[in-house]
C-alpha cells in the first residue's frame, strides 16, 4: 500500500492530468482535494483528447474509484457534463467509479456572476470566472451550500437563502441580477437527485480504503506556487494548493502520506496577472506558446511562457516537501539554442537562491541565466539513454540545482512517450534501475 501526492510545482499547467493518468495503471483510488471547475487536465490516449474539470484524470482507467474531496467547491452542473461525456466515450460504467463529498460546496450561478463581473475591474486579478474565489468566500462566511443539501430539500431550501442574502449586497453593487430563488431550488434540487448515487462520506471511503491496503493518489489542482497562503498573493487560487493542504481536504492525517510527487514542465508558463521573473516576451515566448499548446484547457486563455524557474522551483519543493519531481514536455524545448536556465536572482547587491514572496522584493528581482546547449528533435525514445546528449544533461542540471531526482521524464502528449525512472509507488530499493518507456 501506499499513499502518493502529486502536486504542480510551477504556477500550476503542468502536465499532471497525464502524470495522473499514466500513474493510475498502479492505482485503485485518485482523490482531488481542493478548487473547482477552475482547473483543467488534457490527456491523451490513443490519439484521443480527453479534457476534465472537476473529476480526476483516473477516470480514463477501468477499475480506479475518483474522489472529489471535502476542499473542493464544486459546480455540480459541470460535474453532469463530465459524467455523461465519461460515460458516452465508454468510460466510467459503474456509479461506483466516482465518490463527490457531501461536505464539498457548490458553486451557484450568482457565485460565477459576481467572478465575471469582478473580472472587468482593471484590479482583476485574472482569474477563470467560473466562481471559484466567490465560493469559497461563501464557504469562509459559514454561508454556503454543500453538496449534501441538495439532497434535502428543505435545508437547501435554508441554505440557498442565506447564501442569496449574504451575497446580495455584492451583487447589487456589480449590477449582477437577482437570483431567481425559485428557479434555483428547482433546478438543483433535480441536479442533486442525478447526483445522489455518487454523495457519500469521502474522508471515511479513503480512509477505508487506506486501511484495506489500496494505491492510492492525492491529486492536487493548479500549482504550490498559487496557495493561497504561501503563493505569490494576491494572484493566487482560493485553495491550499501544497501537499499538506491535500490532508486537510480530504480528511486523512498526514501520516498516511509515503511520498509526494511534483510536476514541473521543461520551462515555466502562468495565466492571468501576477509576477512572471522569468517570463519571454518575445518570438521564443510564442514558440514555446505554439508548439507547447500552451492555452488554457478551461478557458482557452493564451498562457505567459518563460524559461525554467529554478528559485521558484526550489520554494515549491520546500513547501511541499516534495521527494521527487516530474518533469513534462521536455520535447517543447528541441529546436532552441542556447536553452536558458534561471538559477538565482539578484536583488540589489543580494544574491537570492528562491523565490521572495514579499510583493516589492518579487517585483524588483532580475533573474541570473545560465545558458545551456539545445538540442535539434528527437525520435522515439525507449531509454534514457537515447535522449540527446544536451537534454540529458539539462535534465541532470536540473535535478542537481534543486536537489531531487526525477521519477519521470516525459517528452510528448501520450502515454507512451514517457520514461519512468522510479515507480512512486514501490519502495525506493525496488526502483528501475535506467527506467524503461511507459
Amino acid at each position: 500500500m501506499s499513499v502518493v501526492v502529486i502536486v504542480g510545482a510551477q504556477w500550476g499547467d503542468e502536465g499532471k492530468g497525464k502524470v495522473v493518468d499514466l500513474l493510475t495503471e498502479r492505482v485503485q483510488v485518485v482523490a482531488r482535494w481542493g478548487g473547482g471547475a477552475n482547473a483543467g487536465h488534457t490527456i491523451v490516449v490513443g490519439g484521443k483528447k480527453h479534457v476534465t474539470h472537476l473529476i480526476p484524470s483516473g477516470i480514463l482507467r477501468s477499475g480506479v474509484t475518483c474522489v472529489l474531496g471535502e476542499g473542493m467547491v464544486i459546480d455540480p452542473q459541470t460535474l453532469l457534463s463530465e459524467i455523461r461525456t465519461f460515460r458516452g466515450a465508454g468510460f466510467m460504467s459503474r456509479d461506483s467509479d466516482l465518490v463527490v463529498s457531501g461536505r464539498a460546496h457548490v458553486t451557484m450561478p450568482h457565485h460565477a456572476d459576481m467572478d465575471r463581473l469582478r473580472e472587468q475591474h482593471p484590479e482583476a486579478i485574472g482569474s477563470t470566472k467560473r466562481g471559484i474565489g466567490p465560493t469559497y468566500e461563501s464557504k469562509a462566511a459559514r454561508t454556503g451550500v454543500r453538496v449534501g443539501d441538495l439532497l434535502r430539500p428543505e435545508r437547501f431550501r435554508k441554505a440557498l437563502t442565506r447564501d442569496v442574502e449574504s451575497v446580495a449586497p455584492t451583487l447589487e453593487r456589480l449590477g449582477a441580477p437577482v437570483p431567481d430563488l425559485a428557479r434555483l431550488e428547482k433546478d438543483f434540487l433535480a441536479i442533486g437527485d442525478q447526483l445522489r448515487p455518487f454523495v457519500k462520506d469521502a474522508s471515511r471511503f479513503l480512509h477505508e480504503q487506506i486501511r484495506a491496503g489500496k494505491n492510492v493518489l492525492f491529486e492536487g489542482a493548479q500549482g504550490v506556487l498559487l496557495d493561497i497562503d504561501h503563493g505569490t498573493y494576491p494572484f493566487v487560487t482560493s485553495s491550499s494548493t501544497t501537499a499538506g493542504g491535500a490532508c486537510a481536504g480530504l480528511g486523512v492525517g498526514p501520516t498516511v502520506v509515503d511520498s509526494v510527487l511534483g510536476i514541473v514542465k521543461a520551462y515555466a508558463t502562468r495565466v492571468g496577472r501576477g509576477p512572471f521573473p522569468t517570463e519571454l516576451d518575445d518570438n521564443v515566448g510564442q514558440r514555446l506558446r505554439e508548439v507547447g499548446a500552451e492555452f488554457g484547457s478551461t478557458t482557452g486563455r493564451p498562457r505567459r511562457c518563460g524559461w525554467l524557474d529554478i528559485p521558484a522551483l526550489r520554494l515549491a519543493t520546500r513547501l511541499s516537501g516534495i521527494d521527487a519531481l516530474a518533469l513534462t514536455k521536455l520535447d517543447v524545448l528541441a529546436g532552441l539554442d542556447p536553452i536558458r536556465l534561471c538559477v538565482a536572482y539578484r536583488l540589489g547587491t543580494q544574491t537570492l537562491d528562491e523565490l521572495p514572496l514579499d510583493p516589492d522584493d518579487l517585483a524588483a528581482v532580475e533573474p541570473i541565466y545560465e545558458d545551456m546547449p539545445g538540442w535539434d528533435s528527437q525520435g522515439p525514445v525507449s531509454r534514457e539513454e537515447d535522449l540527446p546528449p544536451a537534454a540529458r544533461r539539462y535534465v541532470a542540471r536540473i535535478s542537481e540545482l534543486v536537489g531531487l531526482p526525477f521519477a519521470l521524464i516525459s517528452m510528448g502528449p501520450g502515454r507512451e512517450e514517457t520514461l519512468l525512472k522510479r515507480d512512486p509507488f514501490r519502495p525506493a530499493d525496488g526502483a528501475q534501475a535506467g527506467g524503461g518507456a511507459v
